[in-house]
């Protein structure tokens, strides 16, 4: 991690993460932190839980613990630019404070050079492109997987917030950025047994080199059974310069777009399919075969 001239950092004692409720809250002196945000240009965050946090009786939520969210707002309430770095070994809710942190890295339990890892992160240093491989829910009761049935994303009589995410599936963020397009099918009309082409291009319109996660998901319109609004069929990593494209490839075939039937057993139907990539949206039918539906025996089954 490179520093600019003049740069000072100021770190005010912390918490031990590894120690009882009663032991962080005695350590966290609120006041003093809040003092040296104030003479801070930005103030880098470190939230969390220890590596020690699954022993059994030492979390018993989501919730991040109290001492830490009423830190963190103290801090922010001083209208100094704020940096969250989560260090977690799950997703901790965050709703209180995210929408008011400028930004939000997530370190996970990152190792002994986790914190050079960090540092070069938020220097600069390293252009990040990874992408959250799990959905990071707003609330403790908000635990919903990505490829959720399409109902589900309404809040029930029981006033469950269904799918409302801090941070969906799939999202991240780099130094620069990334524009999708021309996304082409080989063909419109599938054979039942055939298989179909996918492409995109992917530009880097930033002034940055960096690598853009592309993920394509295909949803199947109407099926026997409620499907999943979306399901990852494919994805690729690419590193892109500034100003540079590139087109992307990808073969689709019956078993990405089958599914356990009623019977418990490996389906595919014909009918409509969608492909989506970096927000776009194309559309072909799978042509019926000569039955209704085509059996994709499981693995290691005959």
């Amino acid at each position: 991690m490179r520093y600019e001239p003049g740069t000072r950092i100021t770190r005010p004692a912390g918490s031990n993460p590894n120690g009882t409720p009663t032991d962080r809250d005695e350590e966290v002196d609120i006041p003093a932190a809040v003092r040296a945000a104030r003479e801070a240009d930005v103030v880098v965050l470190c939230l969390g839980e220890g590596s020690y946090t699954e022993t059994p009786g030492n979390i018993t939520d989501l919730n991040l613990p109290d001492v830490q969210l009423r830190l963190a707002e103290a801090i922010q309430a001083t209208g100094k630019p704020v940096v969250l770095v989560l260090v977690e070994g799950r997703p901790r809710v965050i709703n209180r404070i995210a929408e008011k942190s400028a930004a939000i890295l997530l370190a996970l339990n990152p190792g002994n050079e986790g914190g050079v890892a960090v540092a070069d992160v938020l220097a600069g240093d390293y252009n990040p492109g990874g992408r959250l491989p799990f959905t990071y829910p707003r609330t403790p009761n908000g635990l919903v997987n990505y490829d959720h049935k399409l109902f589900e994303t309404e809040a029930t009589s029981f006033g469950n917030m269904a799918f409302n995410p801090q941070f969906a599936f799939g999202h991240g963020q780099s130094y620069t950025t990334y524009a999708y397009g021309d996304l082409r099918l080989s063909r419109k009309q599938v054979p039942w047994n055939g298989t179909v082409g996918v492409s995109v291009t992917v530009r880097n319109t930033g002034r940055r080199a960096g690598k853009e996660t592309v993920i394509l998901y295909v949803r199947d319109v109407v099926a026997s059974l409620a499907p999943p609004g979306k399901r990852v069929r494919r994805f690729a990593k690419v590193h892109l310069e500034p100003g540079e494209s590139r087109v992307l490839t990808f073969t689709l075939r019956p078993e990405d777009l089958s599914f356990v039937g009623a019977d418990n057993r490996t389906v595919v139907e014909p009918g409509d399919f969608d492909v989506m990539v970096g927000g776009l949206t194309e559309r072909f039918t799978l042509q019926p075969g000569a039955s209704p539906a085509r059996r994709v025996p499981r693995p290691g089954r005959r």
